[in-house]
């Protein structure tokens, strides 16, 4: 990938691992590491889920603020260009994800956390938007993705104050999907992906998109995405695997190929 980021693939669960000592400070040459590492994820076949981890003290504080201090206007809008293109390029990996969240995950932390299906969380973390006490809005997501989850009310005071939320208020507002001790999240993190491991790969890749999809536009044409994903999962084999398996032995038993 680059010197700040490494896709290490174990048992077919991928993690992108950010190593930017000492806070992940989220600069360009990071920005082109998760790119290009949720890129590959997204083409390797031994892949079946990914996990995104910034090790056990931080997830990632934020952007490079020294990076920005002197940016123009021009300059920022092509910067701002780079986190969204990374940070979609780990929305769009077609496989379920998991961001395991340790220390902080502030602005673009945060945002890149919000860009995974699934957040699990350390006991004592520490999340928010705080790009507001620097005269700036979130640039990465942060204002489509956050209200997308949480629901505008809740996003806009995290937003409009730049307050940070432990892992308890985290998990009220379903910011976090799971709460766990420190010491624990990046293992809580595979476990929670291991469950995809032999899965039906393309009905899960199906399914995200059928969600994802639909959460941007109206209920019929929802419907309509929904429809023509499911019609094409009739051509799949593993389709036929696992109709075959649920009428001779039951539910769960299917072993699939993803094709």
């Amino acid at each position: 990938m680059t010197e700040f980021v490494r896709l290490e693939v174990e048992e077919s669960i991928a993690t992108i691992r950010l190593d930017r000592p000492k806070m992940n400070a989220l600069n360009g040459q990071m920005l082109e590491g998760i790119r290009v590492a949720a890129e590959e994820a997204s083409r390797r076949a031994d892949v079946a889920a990914v996990v995104v981890y910034g090790g056990e003290k931080v997830f990632a504080a934020g952007a490079d603020i020294k990076e920005m201090q002197q940016m123009t206007y021009a300059e920022a809008l092509v910067h701002a260009g780079r986190l969204q293109h990374a940070f979609d390029q780990v929305a769009a990996i077609p496989k379920p994800t998991v961001a395991a969240v340790t220390g902080y995950a502030l602005g673009g932390g945060c945002e890149l956390a919000l860009a995974c299906d699934f957040r699990v969380a350390a006991e004592d973390v520490q999340l928010g938007m705080p790009e507001v006490l620097l005269g700036l809005v979130p640039g990465a997501g942060g204002t489509q993705r956050l209200p997308r989850l949480i629901g505008p009310s809740r996003a806009k005071d995290l937003i409009f104050t730049g307050r940070f939320v432990d892992a308890a208020e985290a998990l009220a507002l379903g910011l976090v999907d799971e709460v766990v001790p420190a010491g624990q999240v990046y293992q809580a993190a595979r476990s929670r992906m291991s469950k995809y491991v032999g899965a039906a790969g393309l009905a899960l890749r199906a399914a995200k998109e059928a969600v994802d999809r639909g959460l941007e536009t109206d209920l019929a044409t929802g419907q309509k995405i929904e429809q023509a994903l499911f019609a094409g999962l009739f051509a799949t084999e593993d389709r036929t695997l696992g109709i075959t398996s649920f009428l001779e032995n039951g539910p769960g038993k299917a072993e699939f190929e993803g094709r």
